[in-house]
């Protein structure tokens, strides 16, 4: 059988059949003890786990039982992060707990065909949360098993949506899966590691619009961290599910785009972190067995038996349109069209960075990254219109990377909006061509805890500014010593998050 996952705002109603009996899963799950495998919290622990947060949030309790050693160290503490395992693994854990989900519907009377929902946010009018998730009641009497209280939204306020300017689906025109981390693109899925719970760079499509969901949608109510704002609790929220259904659907939808997008071939990612003696991906079965699984054994939906009701052949941001000088030659459009895949012998190059760390502090930070005058030289020989004139062998455009590196904090609540060459006197909102990217460092206590995984190194994202570049070229504006770099934090930071950025950088990849 072949089961579809629906889309949750096109089921007929708040509480359609599919999303009752999702609840009705939900419910039954959740009546089972911690340490039972195929509970809801068990389930939840196996994306991570915070002993103290579950406290405080209300999921653990004195009289709680925890899973035996055994069972944690199989199970727990598992979901993949900055790494391109993130995908496959979070695939498999939907897997597992759709089959989880629908044993128990069936065991109610339920439908044996039941498909967990997803959430597509970006489709109008379908960013808001779905109702059923949104209220306390529903219709089979007492709390509503999909309401979750500490779920606060974007202004921390309790009204849960995903405002549409800052997300985006750039990471849909990702050339490749594999990226990497020396300041480079990380790729659509992510770089090169082994068993990853805690990465410290994360892909494309795991930085926008993974991450920025999940903090968007569980903020903070300015003592606490919503659910899905913390990687460790993200799990115990109904509608992390959901998300997650998007996001691996959006991952499907890129392989269809065109026969470029392929997923990795090599045993190095097929095999996962098992092919490398490290700990093997396991999720726990209804019937109580283990299902063992790697990343090459979760790449075709059709031998996994699951498809989605609205599955195009290509889900693409618009790309970035071509500064104007370009536009007017269709000749040179056309010979970078084609100069598309990255050259064999591509490198990377450091072409300046700031002179210190920059503490996030206030609603809008300046700084600056301090040009080589050698490596900008380097990167506007390639850049519009010095060698694009028609018959240039370099007609491959330069590509530009700025590197937002160890980010620290003790929020996991920080996110904002990046521009680059904004002049300090200017308002960034009035340059929207010139914003880089929007951020949310998913998981950034952690990673910046001297004890976990990240050993206190932090977070690190990359943002392609090639266009940017291109264009504040063209507009003579590349041409100097520094280059104003301007973060706007999304909602507040306050000063006792502690929230900084080690490094900015900006980065050439070319010949």
């Amino acid at each position: 059988m072949t089961y579809t996952r629906p889309n949750v705002w096109e089921l007929g109603g708040e509480w359609a059949e599919p999303i009752l009996w999702y609840a009705r899963g939900v419910a039954a799950m959740r009546e089972r003890p911690l340490s039972e495998p195929t509970s809801w919290r068990f389930y939840a622990g196996i994306h991570g786990f915070d002993r103290q947060l579950w406290r405080q949030l209300g999921y653990l309790g004195a009289s709680d039982r925890l899973p035996s050693d055994a069972l944690r160290r199989r199970f727990w503490a598992q979901c993949q992060h900055g790494s391109w395992n993130f995908l496959p693994w979070h695939r498999g854990y939907l897997l597992a707990f759709e089959q989880v989900v629908r044993a128990e519907i069936v065991r109610l009377g339920g439908p044996a065909d039941w498909a967990l929902p997803y959430w597509d946010y970006f489709k109008p009018g379908q960013n808001a949360l779905p109702p059923a998730f949104a209220r306390p009641d529903w219709p089979d009497g007492g709390t509503n098993p999909l309401f979750v209280p500490a779920r606060y939204g974007p202004a921390g306020d309790g009204k849960v949506f995903v405002p549409l300017n800052n997300v985006n689906l750039r990471a849909m025109n990702e050339r490749a899966f594999t990226g990497v981390s020396n300041g480079a693109s990380p790729g659509f899925g992510g770089v090169d590691t082994g068993f990853s719970h805690s990465g410290r760079i994360p892909g494309a499509l795991e930085s926008q619009p993974h991450n920025m969901v999940h903090v968007l949608v569980g903020g903070d109510n300015g003592v606490l961290p919503g659910v899905m704002t913390v990687p460790d609790t993200a799990g115990l929220d109904p509608v992390f599910w959901l998300h997650h259904a998007n996001i691996d659907r959006l991952w499907e939808s890129w392989n269809r785009a065109t026969p470029s997008h392929r997923n990795p071939t090599g045993a190095r990612w097929a095999a996962g972190p098992a092919g490398r003696g490290q700990r093997a991906f396991a999720m726990p079965k209804p019937d109580g067995s283990t299902w063992t699984f790697t990343p090459g054994e979760v790449t075709d939906l059709v031998t996994l038996g699951y498809t989605y009701t609205d599955l195009p052949s290509a889900i693409a941001a618009a790309p970035p349109a071509e500064p104007r000088e370009r536009l007017a030659r269709p000749e040179i459009a056309a010979r970078l069209e084609g100069a598309r895949p990255v050259p064999e012998d591509t490198h990377v190059e450091l072409v300046g960075t700031s002179p210190g760390p920059v503490p996030i502090q206030g609603s809008d930070i300046r700084s600056h990254v301090r040009l080589d005058a050698g490596m900008r030289r380097k990167v506007t020989a390639r850049l519009a219109p010095a060698l694009r004139a028609v018959g240039s062998p370099a007609a491959a455009p330069e590509q530009v990377f700025l590197n937002l590196e160890n980010i620290r904090g003790q929020s996991d609540r920080a996110a904002f909006d990046v521009y680059v060459g904004v002049p300090d006197d200017q308002d960034p909102a009035a340059f929207p061509d010139r914003l880089a990217g929007s951020i949310a460092p998913f998981g950034l206590r952690k990673a910046s805890a001297p004890d976990q995984e990240h050993a206190g190194q932090g977070l690190t994202f990359v943002l392609e500014i090639t266009q940017i570049v291109d264009q504040l070229h063209l507009d003579s504006s590349f041409d100097v010593d520094t280059l104003p770099v301007r973060i706007v934090p999304i909602g507040p930071v306050a000063p006792e998050a502690d929230v900084s950025v080690g490094r900015i950088s900006i980065f050439r990849s070319g010949r």
